[in-house]
Protein backbone atom coordinates (compact mmCIF):
# COMPACT_ATOMS: atom_id res chain seq x y z
CA UNK A 1 0.00 0.00 0.00
CA UNK A 2 1.30 3.46 -0.90
CA UNK A 3 2.01 6.03 1.78
CA UNK A 4 0.37 9.46 1.77
CA UNK A 5 3.63 10.94 0.51
CA UNK A 6 3.83 8.48 -2.39
CA UNK A 7 0.22 9.21 -3.33
CA UNK A 8 0.99 12.94 -3.28
CA UNK A 9 4.10 12.61 -5.44
CA UNK A 10 2.78 9.95 -7.85
CA UNK A 11 -1.02 9.96 -8.10
CA UNK A 12 -2.56 13.20 -6.83
CA UNK A 13 -3.88 15.47 -9.63
CA UNK A 14 -0.99 17.75 -10.57
CA UNK A 15 -2.75 21.03 -9.83
CA UNK A 16 -3.86 19.84 -6.41
CA UNK A 17 -0.42 18.39 -5.61
CA UNK A 18 1.32 21.65 -6.56
CA UNK A 19 -1.11 23.75 -4.52
CA UNK A 20 -0.82 21.48 -1.47
CA UNK A 21 2.96 21.93 -1.53
CA UNK A 22 3.19 25.54 -2.66
CA UNK A 23 0.47 27.34 -0.68
CA UNK A 24 1.82 26.48 2.80
CA UNK A 25 5.36 27.25 1.64
CA UNK A 26 4.38 30.68 0.28
CA UNK A 27 2.44 31.51 3.44
CA UNK A 28 5.39 30.58 5.64
CA UNK A 29 7.76 32.59 3.43
CA UNK A 30 5.49 35.64 3.66
CA UNK A 31 5.28 35.30 7.43
CA UNK A 32 9.06 35.03 7.51
CA UNK A 33 9.31 38.27 5.54
CA UNK A 34 6.85 39.96 7.88
CA UNK A 35 8.87 38.92 10.90
CA UNK A 36 12.09 40.05 9.19
CA UNK A 37 10.39 43.40 8.65
CA UNK A 38 9.09 43.42 12.21
CA UNK A 39 12.48 44.44 13.64
CA UNK A 40 12.72 47.36 11.23
CA UNK A 41 9.07 48.32 11.79
CA UNK A 42 9.11 48.32 15.60
CA UNK A 43 12.57 49.88 15.84
CA UNK A 44 11.33 52.55 13.43
CA UNK A 45 8.61 53.44 15.94
CA UNK A 46 11.39 54.62 18.27
CA UNK A 47 11.98 57.38 15.70
CA UNK A 48 15.76 56.96 15.58
CA UNK A 49 17.10 56.59 12.00
CA UNK A 50 20.44 55.41 13.41
CA UNK A 51 18.87 52.30 14.93
CA UNK A 52 16.95 51.60 11.71
CA UNK A 53 20.20 52.05 9.79
CA UNK A 54 21.97 49.66 12.20
CA UNK A 55 19.46 46.91 11.44
CA UNK A 56 20.02 47.48 7.71
CA UNK A 57 23.80 47.33 8.17
CA UNK A 58 23.59 44.06 10.14
CA UNK A 59 21.14 42.43 7.75
CA UNK A 60 23.80 41.13 5.31
CA UNK A 61 25.46 39.13 8.10
CA UNK A 62 22.08 37.78 9.20
CA UNK A 63 21.11 36.91 5.61
CA UNK A 64 24.20 34.71 5.41
CA UNK A 65 22.58 32.45 8.02
CA UNK A 66 19.77 31.83 5.54
CA UNK A 67 22.48 31.02 3.01
CA UNK A 68 23.88 28.34 5.32
CA UNK A 69 20.36 26.96 5.90
CA UNK A 70 19.81 26.79 2.14
CA UNK A 71 23.21 25.20 1.55
CA UNK A 72 22.38 22.20 3.73
CA UNK A 73 18.59 22.41 3.59
CA UNK A 74 18.02 22.69 -0.17
CA UNK A 75 20.98 20.47 -0.99
CA UNK A 76 19.82 17.91 1.56
CA UNK A 77 16.14 18.03 0.61
CA UNK A 78 16.95 17.62 -3.10
CA UNK A 79 19.04 14.51 -2.46
CA UNK A 80 16.47 13.16 0.00
CA UNK A 81 13.63 13.59 -2.53
CA UNK A 82 15.66 11.88 -5.27
CA UNK A 83 16.60 9.04 -2.87
CA UNK A 84 12.96 8.54 -1.93
CA UNK A 85 12.06 8.51 -5.63
CA UNK A 86 14.28 5.42 -5.99
CA UNK A 87 13.08 3.97 -2.66
CA UNK A 88 16.55 4.32 -1.07
CA UNK A 89 15.56 5.11 2.53
CA UNK A 90 19.01 4.40 3.96
CA UNK A 91 20.60 7.10 1.83
CA UNK A 92 17.77 9.49 2.71
CA UNK A 93 18.51 9.02 6.44
CA UNK A 94 22.24 9.49 5.91
CA UNK A 95 21.62 12.62 3.85
CA UNK A 96 19.49 14.15 6.61
CA UNK A 97 22.01 13.33 9.35
CA UNK A 98 24.90 14.78 7.34
CA UNK A 99 22.97 17.95 6.55
CA UNK A 100 21.82 18.54 10.13
CA UNK A 101 25.07 17.96 12.02
CA UNK A 102 27.31 19.73 9.52
CA UNK A 103 25.00 22.75 9.56
CA UNK A 104 25.14 22.90 13.37
CA UNK A 105 28.95 22.93 13.43
CA UNK A 106 29.32 25.46 10.60
CA UNK A 107 26.74 27.91 11.99
CA UNK A 108 28.27 27.71 15.47
CA UNK A 109 31.69 28.60 14.05
CA UNK A 110 30.16 31.42 12.00
CA UNK A 111 28.52 32.97 15.08
CA UNK A 112 31.80 32.91 17.02
CA UNK A 113 33.80 34.40 14.13
CA UNK A 114 31.34 37.28 13.69
CA UNK A 115 31.54 38.09 17.40
CA UNK A 116 35.34 38.09 17.52
CA UNK A 117 35.77 39.99 14.24
CA UNK A 118 33.07 42.65 14.80
CA UNK A 119 35.58 45.53 15.30
CA UNK A 120 36.83 44.85 11.78
CA UNK A 121 33.63 43.70 10.06
CA UNK A 122 31.22 46.41 11.23
CA UNK A 123 33.21 49.39 9.85
CA UNK A 124 33.60 47.46 6.59
CA UNK A 125 29.82 47.13 6.19
CA UNK A 126 29.31 50.84 6.81
CA UNK A 127 28.89 51.27 10.58
CA UNK A 128 30.03 54.65 11.91
CA UNK A 129 30.26 56.19 15.37
CA UNK A 130 26.47 56.67 15.47
CA UNK A 131 25.53 53.11 14.51
CA UNK A 132 28.43 50.93 15.75
CA UNK A 133 27.13 50.24 19.27
CA UNK A 134 23.64 49.51 17.96
CA UNK A 135 25.11 47.03 15.46
CA UNK A 136 27.09 45.28 18.21
CA UNK A 137 23.98 44.76 20.31
CA UNK A 138 21.98 43.44 17.38
CA UNK A 139 24.50 40.92 16.03
CA UNK A 140 25.34 39.55 19.51
CA UNK A 141 21.84 38.15 20.00
CA UNK A 142 20.82 37.37 16.41
CA UNK A 143 24.11 35.88 15.18
CA UNK A 144 26.53 35.06 18.01
CA UNK A 145 23.84 33.48 20.21
CA UNK A 146 21.20 32.84 17.55
CA UNK A 147 23.16 31.40 14.61
CA UNK A 148 22.48 27.70 15.30
CA UNK A 149 18.70 27.93 15.91
CA UNK A 150 18.27 30.33 12.98
CA UNK A 151 20.00 27.95 10.56
CA UNK A 152 18.49 24.77 12.03
CA UNK A 153 14.95 26.15 11.99
CA UNK A 154 15.05 26.85 8.25
CA UNK A 155 17.05 23.75 7.35
CA UNK A 156 14.69 21.35 9.15
CA UNK A 157 11.77 22.97 7.32
CA UNK A 158 13.41 22.05 3.98
CA UNK A 159 14.02 18.46 5.08
CA UNK A 160 10.47 18.01 6.40
CA UNK A 161 9.13 19.42 3.12
CA UNK A 162 11.25 16.89 1.18
CA UNK A 163 9.03 14.13 2.57
CA UNK A 164 5.90 15.90 1.37
CA UNK A 165 4.93 17.48 4.70
CA UNK A 166 4.72 21.03 3.41
CA UNK A 167 2.02 22.15 5.87
CA UNK A 168 3.98 20.98 8.93
CA UNK A 169 7.18 22.58 7.63
CA UNK A 170 5.40 25.83 6.93
CA UNK A 171 3.76 25.86 10.34
CA UNK A 172 7.15 25.64 12.02
CA UNK A 173 8.55 28.53 10.00
CA UNK A 174 5.37 30.56 10.57
CA UNK A 175 5.51 29.82 14.29
CA UNK A 176 8.89 31.53 14.54
CA UNK A 177 7.63 34.51 12.57
CA UNK A 178 4.47 35.01 14.61
CA UNK A 179 6.39 34.70 17.88
CA UNK A 180 8.90 37.31 16.74
CA UNK A 181 6.11 39.75 15.86
CA UNK A 182 4.58 39.23 19.31
CA UNK A 183 7.85 39.43 21.24
CA UNK A 184 9.36 42.41 19.38
CA UNK A 185 7.18 45.18 20.90
CA UNK A 186 7.37 43.55 24.35
CA UNK A 187 11.16 43.57 24.46
CA UNK A 188 11.58 46.91 22.67
CA UNK A 189 9.08 49.11 24.55
CA UNK A 190 7.92 47.87 27.99
CA UNK A 191 11.35 46.38 28.76
CA UNK A 192 13.10 49.39 27.16
CA UNK A 193 15.73 47.29 25.38
CA UNK A 194 15.21 49.00 22.00
CA UNK A 195 17.37 47.40 19.26
CA UNK A 196 18.75 44.74 21.64
CA UNK A 197 15.17 43.79 22.51
CA UNK A 198 14.36 43.22 18.84
CA UNK A 199 17.44 41.01 18.51
CA UNK A 200 16.54 38.95 21.61
CA UNK A 201 13.01 38.48 20.27
CA UNK A 202 14.38 37.19 16.96
CA UNK A 203 16.72 34.75 18.69
CA UNK A 204 14.05 33.36 21.03
CA UNK A 205 11.52 32.90 18.22
CA UNK A 206 14.04 30.85 16.23
CA UNK A 207 14.89 28.72 19.27
CA UNK A 208 11.21 27.88 19.82
CA UNK A 209 10.64 27.13 16.13
CA UNK A 210 13.66 24.81 16.12
CA UNK A 211 12.30 22.96 19.17
CA UNK A 212 9.00 22.50 17.32
CA UNK A 213 10.78 20.76 14.45
CA UNK A 214 12.86 18.58 16.78
CA UNK A 215 9.73 17.42 18.63
CA UNK A 216 7.86 16.87 15.33
CA UNK A 217 10.65 14.70 13.92
CA UNK A 218 11.17 12.71 17.12
CA UNK A 219 7.44 11.98 17.37
CA UNK A 220 7.51 10.65 13.79
CA UNK A 221 10.80 8.79 14.19
CA UNK A 222 9.22 5.46 13.17
CA UNK A 223 7.95 6.83 9.85
CA UNK A 224 10.36 9.64 8.92
CA UNK A 225 13.71 9.39 7.16
CA UNK A 226 14.98 12.54 8.89
CA UNK A 227 17.53 11.30 11.38
CA UNK A 228 19.43 13.03 14.20
CA UNK A 229 21.30 9.85 15.12
CA UNK A 230 25.09 10.23 14.73
CA UNK A 231 25.34 6.64 13.42
CA UNK A 232 23.72 7.84 10.18
CA UNK A 233 26.29 10.60 9.71
CA UNK A 234 28.61 9.72 6.83
CA UNK A 235 30.97 11.22 4.30
CA UNK A 236 30.50 8.24 1.99
CA UNK A 237 28.20 7.53 -0.98
CA UNK A 238 29.02 10.96 -2.44
CA UNK A 239 26.50 12.46 -0.03
CA UNK A 240 28.61 15.50 1.01
CA UNK A 241 29.35 16.39 -2.60
CA UNK A 242 25.73 16.04 -3.71
CA UNK A 243 24.38 18.07 -0.79
CA UNK A 244 26.95 20.84 -1.03
CA UNK A 245 27.12 21.18 -4.81
CA UNK A 246 23.33 21.31 -5.18
CA UNK A 247 22.94 23.65 -2.20
CA UNK A 248 25.79 26.00 -3.15
CA UNK A 249 23.80 28.08 -5.69
CA UNK A 250 21.21 29.04 -3.05
CA UNK A 251 23.95 29.74 -0.53
CA UNK A 252 25.85 31.64 -3.19
CA UNK A 253 22.81 33.78 -3.88
CA UNK A 254 22.61 34.68 -0.20
CA UNK A 255 26.37 35.22 0.04
CA UNK A 256 26.40 37.47 -2.99
CA UNK A 257 23.29 39.12 -1.56
CA UNK A 258 25.42 39.95 1.47
CA UNK A 259 28.07 41.61 -0.71
CA UNK A 260 25.31 43.35 -2.67
CA UNK A 261 23.72 44.74 0.51
CA UNK A 262 27.08 45.76 1.94
CA UNK A 263 27.90 47.57 -1.30
CA UNK A 264 24.58 49.40 -1.48
CA UNK A 265 24.81 50.39 2.20
CA UNK A 266 28.38 51.66 1.78
CA UNK A 267 27.42 53.70 -1.28
CA UNK A 268 24.26 55.03 0.41
CA UNK A 269 26.25 55.94 3.53
CA UNK A 270 28.13 58.39 1.34
CA UNK A 271 24.90 60.37 1.08
CA UNK A 272 23.23 60.07 4.52
CA UNK A 273 22.02 57.64 7.18
CA UNK A 274 18.48 58.49 6.04
CA UNK A 275 19.36 57.09 2.61
CA UNK A 276 20.72 53.93 4.27
CA UNK A 277 17.53 53.59 6.31
CA UNK A 278 15.37 54.28 3.23
CA UNK A 279 17.01 51.63 1.07
CA UNK A 280 16.93 49.23 4.02
CA UNK A 281 13.16 49.61 4.30
CA UNK A 282 12.72 49.32 0.51
CA UNK A 283 14.82 46.16 0.41
CA UNK A 284 12.84 44.62 3.26
CA UNK A 285 9.52 45.42 1.62
CA UNK A 286 10.73 43.99 -1.69
CA UNK A 287 11.42 40.75 0.13
CA UNK A 288 7.68 40.14 -0.31
CA UNK A 289 8.26 39.55 -4.03
CA UNK A 290 11.27 37.36 -3.34
CA UNK A 291 9.33 35.40 -0.69
CA UNK A 292 6.52 34.64 -3.13
CA UNK A 293 8.96 33.52 -5.82
CA UNK A 294 10.95 31.45 -3.33
CA UNK A 295 7.86 29.82 -1.84
CA UNK A 296 6.43 28.99 -5.26
CA UNK A 297 9.67 27.39 -6.43
CA UNK A 298 10.86 25.66 -3.24
CA UNK A 299 7.40 24.25 -2.60
CA UNK A 300 7.56 22.04 -5.70
CA UNK A 301 11.22 21.01 -5.21
CA UNK A 302 10.39 17.58 -3.70
CA UNK A 303 7.71 16.90 -6.33
CA UNK A 304 10.13 17.68 -9.17
CA UNK A 305 13.04 15.76 -7.63
CA UNK A 306 10.91 12.71 -6.85
CA UNK A 307 9.39 12.45 -10.33
CA UNK A 308 12.70 13.17 -12.06
CA UNK A 309 14.42 10.27 -10.28
CA UNK A 310 11.34 8.09 -10.98
CA UNK A 311 11.55 9.09 -14.70
CA UNK A 312 7.97 10.40 -14.68
CA UNK A 313 8.77 13.35 -16.93
CA UNK A 314 5.18 13.92 -18.03
CA UNK A 315 4.11 14.64 -14.45
CA UNK A 316 7.23 16.73 -13.86
CA UNK A 317 6.50 18.97 -16.85
CA UNK A 318 2.85 19.36 -15.84
CA UNK A 319 3.91 20.43 -12.36
CA UNK A 320 6.29 23.03 -13.80
CA UNK A 321 3.58 24.48 -16.06
CA UNK A 322 1.14 24.88 -13.19
CA UNK A 323 3.74 26.36 -10.89
CA UNK A 324 4.97 28.84 -13.49
CA UNK A 325 1.49 30.21 -14.17
CA UNK A 326 0.78 30.55 -10.45
CA UNK A 327 4.08 32.18 -9.50
CA UNK A 328 4.17 34.63 -12.41
CA UNK A 329 0.58 35.77 -11.85
CA UNK A 330 0.99 36.25 -8.10
CA UNK A 331 4.33 38.06 -8.59
CA UNK A 332 2.73 40.46 -11.08
CA UNK A 333 -0.08 41.30 -8.66
CA UNK A 334 2.46 41.81 -5.87
CA UNK A 335 4.53 44.17 -8.00
CA UNK A 336 1.50 46.33 -8.79
CA UNK A 337 0.61 46.51 -5.10
CA UNK A 338 4.12 47.44 -3.94
CA UNK A 339 4.51 50.08 -6.65
CA UNK A 340 1.17 51.85 -6.10
CA UNK A 341 1.27 51.71 -2.29
CA UNK A 342 4.95 52.63 -1.80
CA UNK A 343 4.31 55.84 0.15
CA UNK A 344 1.96 54.46 2.84
CA UNK A 345 4.07 51.31 3.22
CA UNK A 346 7.31 53.19 3.91
CA UNK A 347 5.58 55.71 6.21
CA UNK A 348 4.32 52.78 8.27
CA UNK A 349 7.92 51.97 9.16
CA UNK A 350 9.16 55.38 10.25
CA UNK A 351 7.86 58.93 10.53
CA UNK A 352 10.94 60.69 9.22
CA UNK A 353 10.37 62.84 6.14
CA UNK A 354 13.78 62.35 4.53
CA UNK A 355 13.78 58.58 5.10
CA UNK A 356 10.26 58.28 3.66
CA UNK A 357 11.24 60.32 0.61
CA UNK A 358 14.15 57.99 -0.12
CA UNK A 359 12.29 54.82 0.82
CA UNK A 360 9.21 55.21 -1.37
CA UNK A 361 11.27 56.08 -4.45
CA UNK A 362 13.66 53.19 -3.86
CA UNK A 363 10.77 50.76 -3.33
CA UNK A 364 9.14 51.68 -6.65
CA UNK A 365 12.42 51.16 -8.50
CA UNK A 366 13.32 47.85 -6.88
CA UNK A 367 9.90 46.16 -7.10
CA UNK A 368 9.30 46.50 -10.86
CA UNK A 369 11.07 43.24 -11.75
CA UNK A 370 9.11 41.03 -9.34
CA UNK A 371 7.81 38.79 -12.18
CA UNK A 372 11.37 38.38 -13.47
CA UNK A 373 12.43 37.02 -10.08
CA UNK A 374 9.65 34.42 -10.19
CA UNK A 375 10.93 33.06 -13.51
CA UNK A 376 14.56 32.97 -12.39
CA UNK A 377 13.82 31.32 -9.05
CA UNK A 378 11.70 28.58 -10.64
CA UNK A 379 14.53 27.83 -13.08
CA UNK A 380 17.12 27.73 -10.28
CA UNK A 381 15.00 25.43 -8.09
CA UNK A 382 14.18 23.12 -11.00
CA UNK A 383 17.86 22.64 -11.79
CA UNK A 384 18.60 22.03 -8.10
CA UNK A 385 15.72 19.54 -7.82
CA UNK A 386 17.21 17.31 -10.51
CA UNK A 387 20.78 17.60 -9.20
CA UNK A 388 22.19 20.11 -11.70
CA UNK A 389 25.04 22.25 -10.40
CA UNK A 390 26.31 24.61 -13.10
CA UNK A 391 23.07 26.26 -14.28
CA UNK A 392 21.80 27.32 -10.85
CA UNK A 393 25.26 28.60 -9.92
CA UNK A 394 25.37 30.79 -13.03
CA UNK A 395 21.90 32.21 -12.39
CA UNK A 396 22.58 32.81 -8.71
CA UNK A 397 25.77 34.72 -9.49
CA UNK A 398 24.06 36.80 -12.15
CA UNK A 399 21.12 37.74 -9.96
CA UNK A 400 23.24 38.82 -7.01
CA UNK A 401 26.78 40.12 -7.14
CA UNK A 402 27.73 39.33 -10.71
CA UNK A 403 25.78 42.17 -12.31
CA UNK A 404 24.18 44.38 -9.68
CA UNK A 405 27.40 45.34 -7.86
CA UNK A 406 29.22 46.57 -11.02
CA UNK A 407 26.05 48.42 -12.05
CA UNK A 408 25.84 50.06 -8.61
CA UNK A 409 29.26 51.67 -9.03
CA UNK A 410 28.62 52.59 -12.66
CA UNK A 411 25.16 54.10 -12.09
CA UNK A 412 26.28 55.85 -8.91
CA UNK A 413 28.85 57.76 -10.95
CA UNK A 414 26.30 58.46 -13.70
CA UNK A 415 23.07 59.13 -11.82
CA UNK A 416 23.93 59.47 -8.12
CA UNK A 417 21.85 57.98 -5.31
CA UNK A 418 18.93 56.91 -7.53
CA UNK A 419 21.27 55.17 -9.97
CA UNK A 420 22.56 52.88 -7.21
CA UNK A 421 19.08 51.41 -6.73
CA UNK A 422 18.43 50.90 -10.47
CA UNK A 423 21.19 48.27 -10.49
CA UNK A 424 18.88 45.74 -8.79
CA UNK A 425 16.07 45.58 -11.40
CA UNK A 426 18.59 45.64 -14.26
CA UNK A 427 20.36 42.59 -12.79
CA UNK A 428 17.05 40.78 -12.25
CA UNK A 429 15.99 41.36 -15.85
CA UNK A 430 19.29 40.06 -17.21
CA UNK A 431 19.16 37.00 -14.95
CA UNK A 432 15.65 36.15 -16.17
CA UNK A 433 16.75 36.29 -19.82
CA UNK A 434 19.65 33.91 -19.13
CA UNK A 435 17.35 31.63 -17.09
CA UNK A 436 15.02 31.23 -20.06
CA UNK A 437 17.96 30.53 -22.39
CA UNK A 438 19.30 27.80 -20.06
CA UNK A 439 15.89 26.29 -19.33
CA UNK A 440 14.74 25.74 -22.93
CA UNK A 441 17.29 22.94 -23.72
CA UNK A 442 16.43 21.22 -20.42
CA UNK A 443 12.72 21.33 -21.27
CA UNK A 444 13.36 19.91 -24.74
CA UNK A 445 15.42 17.04 -23.30
CA UNK A 446 12.55 16.15 -20.98
CA UNK A 447 10.16 16.14 -23.95
CA UNK A 448 12.44 13.87 -25.96
CA UNK A 449 12.60 11.33 -23.11
CA UNK A 450 8.83 11.07 -22.63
Amino acid sequence: MKTKEEILFEDEPVGRAVLSLVVPTVISQLITVVYNMADTFFIGQIGDPNQVAAVSLCMPMFILLTGLANLFGIGGSSLMARSLGTNNHVKAKQTAAFSIWTAIVVSLIYGIVIFLARPVILPLVGADSETYDFCCRYIFWTITIGAVPTVLNQELAHLVRAEGHSAQASFGVALGGVLNIILDPIFIFPLGLEIAGAAIATMLSNVIATLYFVVLILRRRNTTDISFHPKNYTWRKRIPGEVLLVGIPSCLMNLMGVFSNVTINKLMAGYSNAAVAGVGIAKKVDMLSFAIATGMSQGVLPLIGYNYSAHNYKRLKAALRVDFLLSFTVALIGTIFLFTCAGPIVRAFIDDAETVRYGQLFQRIICITGPCISVTMLAITTFQSVGKKIQPAILSLMRKGGLDIPFMFLLNSLAGVNGIVWATPIADLCAMIVAVILFIPFWRRLSSQM
